[in-house]
């Protein structure tokens, strides 16, 4: 099985129990099914803004992510 079929197994699961098992109106079910793949998307962004308005409005927290990523980045 090809990684491309499996991330097109995973995707028609998906869409599947989008489709069969949430409560709302068709319209809100067709639409669930074919955007729910863009939540991890969605979360990567959410956990990215929020870490950089708190290196803003927290200094010593942006120190410390940035001397994190700058070992990490050394040591990679």
């Amino acid at each position: 099985m090809t990684l491309a079929s499996l991330a097109l197994a995973v995707y028609a699961a998906g869409a599947l129990v989008a489709l069969v098992r949430t409560d709302a109106g068709w319209g809100a079910r067709v639409l669930l099914a074919l955007t729910w793949p863009v939540a991890p998307l969605a979360f990567a962004l959410t956990v990215a803004s929020l870490v950089a308005v708190g290196m803003v409005a927290f200094p010593p927290f942006g120190v410390t992510v940035l001397a994190v990523a700058g070992a990490a980045w050394y040591l990679l």
